[in-house]
């Protein structure tokens, strides 16, 4: 771990898995997902990780085990409890990784949070707090922090690369709308030349490639957008 130098911008980069993603009619409702996994790292706008923490949702993962099943990635709910066992997760409801979430914010005086495809997870962490206290609390993060996204960025800055476009029609990452595709999986698979990455889609894992990115983009030096909103 870094030491906190106030002379730089720190923030949070954040990842979920959620259960209620089982697709219909090959589309996802966003509106009804929720976290089971719940992993972030603290980062400056380098991408330096300062501090990693990997939350296992107690209220999804253990109180609704029916909804459970309705996980993209329920196969990997005996792999879980192995971590959990083992240290690797910490078993927390949704109120206190909130929590904790504020406090590590406060600490670093956090400005931005980042996710790959933030819309997806801010959806998933609002949809925690107002499932848990039936909407009498309705947001996760607070309020007046910038919402980024590595997705925003990676559009604005990668997908403007020949090298990339070649990158995506060499291994049949194209849309069938002839749109170039943007998973972290891919986009890490770039970065780093390595074709045979396979993401782990587990929070933290996926938070650290997801920092990869952002420092890649960051590198270019190039104008990009990365805020949610307002940008």
């Amino acid at each position: 771990m870094n030491k906190i130098d106030h002379r730089h911008r720190y923030g949070i980069m954040l990842d979920t898995e959620t259960a209620n993603t089982i697709e219909d009619n090959g589309r996802l409702d966003m509106s009804n997902v929720l976290p089971y996994d719940i992993g972030f790292a603290v980062i400056d706008t380098y991408g330096r990780v300062y501090e990693t923490f990997s939350f296992v949702n107690s209220d999804i993962f253990f109180q609704e085990e029916e909804l459970m099943k309705s996980a993209y990635y329920s196969h990997k709910r005996e792999q879980y409890l192995i971590d959990i066992m083992d240290g690797k997760r910490t078993v927390a409801d949704t109120y206190n990784i909130q929590k904790t979430l504020k406090e590590v914010i406060k600490k670093y005086d956090c400005q931005f949070i980042c996710a790959h495809n933030m819309r997806f997870d801010l959806t998933a962490c609002n949809n925690a707090v107002r499932w848990e206290t039936k909407s009498k609390y309705r947001y996760f993060f607070p309020y007046g922090v910038e919402l980024w996204d590595t997705l925003r960025m990676a559009r604005s800055v990668v997908g403007k690369m020949p090298t990339y476009r070649r990158f995506c029609e060499e291994h049949g990452y194209i849309t069938k709308n002839n749109q170039l595709r943007f998973t972290a999986e891919i986009l890490y698979q770039f970065i780093t030349k390595n074709t045979n990455f396979k993401e782990e889609h587990t929070g933290l894992e996926d938070v650290l490639i997801e920092v990869e990115i952002l420092k890649y983009c960051k590198r270019q030096h190039k104008a990009m957008r990365k805020k949610l909103f307002n940008e």
